[in-house]
């Protein structure tokens, strides 16, 4: 552990023209007498750190000083990546590796940039997690993303309905999506890839028989699988699915607009270009779409945004709801 810390105390030095014992202990998590205790080590071991006095004083590197332990590792580096959600960092168990590879590359930057690291985090930020919704780490994360960083096969029990099942899986990528947690894997023997929420894992452990864990546990990853691509393909099959129901609809130009904006993007855009392409506006400007919806329910609320944009034709149950709901509006308002 001490080596580790003194390799992180010169990488720091490095990276900045000085710094505080207050600074240097509340970097590296220890009381300032530590740090003097291992800057004195530094210097015992021939590394140029000199100690400025006073208030304003602090520690720096002499001479231009430059160590050249600032080679990432495999998994900083990958870690890297992904300093930009720090709290996806933190749930797979990935912050210390991506802290010490920012200081890695701050160290091996010219002066002139090395505020470089500070200045983009004050720009962009991205807040994966949905609103009004407290982010929760499934406990068995970390393990899952060591055995998706090492190629691993796992043997996963999981909630499935009411039942509790277990698979040996081959986990290819992880995904977070509106704060949750899903793993893109293969199950051992089977071609198609599958999706998995991580928060439905009630164990996860080496695949096979325990005399057996070693480099054979390890999988051979298909070359030409893409998780974005993947994820991408499945969502839209997954937002799909969802929408078991059809609504006919009239539409003027402005409803036409906006219906991508209220119901499903893909299924409002598909629905119009669908009307577009049948022929011509009626003779009120307006054009008549076959919406796929989740639900009738859905299809109200949603639909209700549009307001006198939008009459529902078809089914019939729908369009007395939304009379009803016109009918009332127009008592509150007359």
């Amino acid at each position: 552990m001490r080596a580790a810390r003194l390799i992180r105390l010169l990488l720091l030095l490095q990276s900045r023209p000085s710094m505080t014992g207050a600074d240097l202990a509340r970097e590296l998590e220890v009381s300032e007498r530590t740090v003097t205790r291992d800057v004195a080590a530094l210097s015992e071991a021939g590394v140029p750190v000199y100690a400025d006095r006073g208030r304003t004083g602090g520690y720096r590197l002499v001479g231009g000083y430059r160590t050249r332990l600032t080679g990432l590792g495999r998994t900083e580096a990958e870690a890297l990546f992904l300093s930009g959600v720090p709290s996806a960092l933190r749930g797979m168990g990935l912050a210390d590796a991506a802290s010490a590879a920012r200081l890695k590359v701050s160290a091996s930057l010219l002066p002139e940039l090395r505020d470089a690291s500070h200045t983009a985090a004050q720009r962009f930020h991205l807040d994966a997690p949905g609103w009004w919704h407290e982010p929760e780490t499934p406990e068995l994360l970390p393990a899952v993303a060591d055995a998706v960083w090492d190629d691993r096969r796992v043997t996963a029990r999981y909630h499935r309905r009411d039942a509790e099942v277990e698979r040996e899986l081959e986990p290819y990528g992880l995904v977070l999506k509106a704060g949750v947690w899903y793993l893109a894997a293969r199950v051992e023997g089977e071609g198609d890839f599958r999706v998995y929420r991580v928060d439905r894992f009630t164990a996860v452990g080496p695949a096979g028989p325990a005399d057996r864990h070693d480099h054979h546990d390890r999988f051979e990853r298909l070359a030409d699988f893409d998780l974005p691509a993947f994820w991408e393909e499945r969502a839209a099959q997954f937002a799909r699915s969802l929408l078991r129901e059809k609504v006919v609809l009239r539409l003027t130009g402005e409803g036409a607009r906006r219906l991508p904006q209220v119901t499903d993007r893909t299924a409002g855009q598909e629905a119009v270009a669908a009307a577009g392409a049948a022929g011509d506006p009626d003779g009120q400007g307006r054009i008549t779409v076959t919406l796929p919806v989740e639900s009738l329910d859905v299809a109200y609320e949603q639909l209700l945004a549009l307001g006198p944009e939008a009459e529902v034709l078809e089914p019939p149950e729908l369009r007395e709801r939304f009379a009803a709901a016109a009918a009332r509006a127009s008592a509150l308002y007359r």
